[in-house]
Formats: structure tokens, C-alpha cells, sequence
């Protein structure tokens, strides 16, 4: 288990609403652990990071985490600890304890904002198909199921916004997902275009504006790339025959 401290910066008085101490159990790969990450460093909240092996998890996890998943936040408060699993809840105890806001205030809009959350882990869920399809056929057909996911992103992007955010000019929570979403396309991007976002501005502007956001990018460990890379090589799919296939291409004289 790696423990790394993670400070950014002092809390400003309007910051925390508790005095807490926050550790943050997390996986090197997780994209809902990344999503609590971001959400700490642009609340300017100081934290405590614990990696863990989810194939090999440590007694002391299994004892906390009633999914046997990642990310956990453990709350350490008037000496007592309280364990918050499902990023979801995460991300929401933030937004009520930790300043500023990431939400609109506005109920509508913030509803609004919490549908494209959940729109974000259906993204989440169609490229672990993707990249986990077995076959070429499986492979075609979840990268244009995923195509037009992102097609309907577009559109909403499309619709009134202005500024570099999914909000406009404020960084919001919604961008906090999406973050560790399109990090998976810079590693698809090392394998082959699957064309999955081509003709679709909007959506490669927010991309590029995300992937140059401190936030989200200390959000995951300098060797990212390369352990991704490993875990999909692995996987035995479809995707991981075509890295094979570059890797043999690569090595021939």
C-alpha cells in the first residue's frame, strides 16, 4: 500500500465548513477515485491519499468498504472516523462541507449538471465495454455506440454555452468528471484512430481544455500512461491483440 500525502495549499476561511481530515483510499487507475481528486484540489482542500492493489486488497479495506470498491473517503472528526463509499456520495459530502461550490445554485441547473454526471458514468461504462470487447465485430460496435454518446454531448455543448467549461466560464463538477473520461481517448489515441470523437469540436475543445487543468491533471500518478497501457494490453481483448500487433509492427527492423 502506498501512502502519499497530497497538500494543496491552505484552506482559505470561506473554504472548509468542518474540520476534518480527509484520506482518500483510491486505485492508481480509477477514473470515480480521479473525480474526488479533482474535486479536492479545485476546492483547495488538504488530503491524504492511500493506493491500494484491488487485486490484492488488505484486510483493513475489506473491513471498511461494504463494495469491496474505490474510492473511500475517510472522515476524521472530534477523534471519531467515518468511512463514505460510492464517489457519488463522495463528491456530494464535498459539495456540502467544502467551498467553493462546484454545483450551480440554481436547483434547476444543478439537477441539470447531476444528469450529465450520471450521463458521464454511462461513458464510463461503454468504454470499459469497448475496450474489454472480445471480438472486432463487439470492438466496431461499442466504439460507434460510444460515437453517439458523444454525439449527444456535442449537442448539448452546442446549446447556448460559452467559455471553455461545460457551464461556461465556471468550472464545474460536471467537468470534474468528464476530466478522467477523456484520459482514456489519450491512451486509445496511442493505438489507432477509432474515429469515436471525430467531428465533434465542442466536445475536442473541452477535451483539450480539461487535459491542460492542473486539477485534472494531478488527479492521477506521473506513470498513468504506461500502467493504463499495461492494463489494457492485458486485458485479452480485441483492443489488446491491435496493441500487440503495433508492438510487433514497432519492433521489426
Amino acid at each position: 500500500m502506498k501512502h502519499e500525502i497530497c497538500k494543496i495549499g491552505d484552506i482559505p476561511e470561506t473554504g472548509s465548513l468542518v474540520s476534518d481530515k480527509l484520506v482518500l483510499v483510491s486505485h492508481h487507475l480509477c477514473p470515480y477515485v480521479q473525480r474526488a481528486a479533482i474535486s479536492l484540489a479545485e476546492k483547495d482542500v488538504p488530503f491524504e491519499r492511500f493506493t491500494i492493489d484491488l487485486a490484492n486488497k488488505p484486510a483493513w479495506f475489506k473491513a471498511i468498504s461494504p463494495l469491496g470498491k474505490v474510492p473511500l473517503l475517510r472522515v476524521q472528526q472530534n477523534g471519531e472516523e467515518t468511512v463514505i463509499f460510492e464517489s457519488a456520495v463522495i463528491l456530494e459530502f464535498l459539495e456540502e462541507t467544502q467551498r467553493p461550490p462546484l454545483h450551480p445554485a440554481d436547483p434547476l441547473a444543478r439537477a441539470r449538471h447531476r444528469a450529465w454526471v450520471e450521463f458521464g458514468s454511462a461513458i464510463l461504462n461503454a468504454i470499459g465495454r469497448f475496450y474489454s470487447a472480445p471480438t472486432e465485430a463487439a470492438f466496431l460496435a461499442e466504439g460507434e455506440g460510444l460515437s453517439a454518446m458523444f454525439d449527444r454531448l456535442e449537442e448539448e455543448l452546442a446549446a447556448g454555452r460559452t467559455g471553455p467549461w461545460f457551464a461556461g466560464e465556471r468550472f464545474s463538477m460536471v467537468d470534474a468528471v468528464y476530466g478522467p473520461v477523456f484520459r482514456y481517448f489519450d491512451a486509445f489515441d496511442r493505438i489507432g484512430d477509432f474515429g469515436i470523437l471525430s467531428g465533434k469540436p465542442l466536445v475536442e475543445a473541452w477535451r483539450k481544455g480539461l487535459h491542460e487543468r492542473k486539477s485534472v491533471k494531478d488527479a492521477v500518478t506521473p506513470d498513468y500512461p504506461q500502467r493504463l497501457h499495461a492494463f489494457l494490453q492485458a486485458k485479452g481483448s480485441h483492443l489488446s491483440k491491435l496493441i500487440r500487433r503495433n508492438e510487433a509492427a514497432a519492433a521489426l527492423p
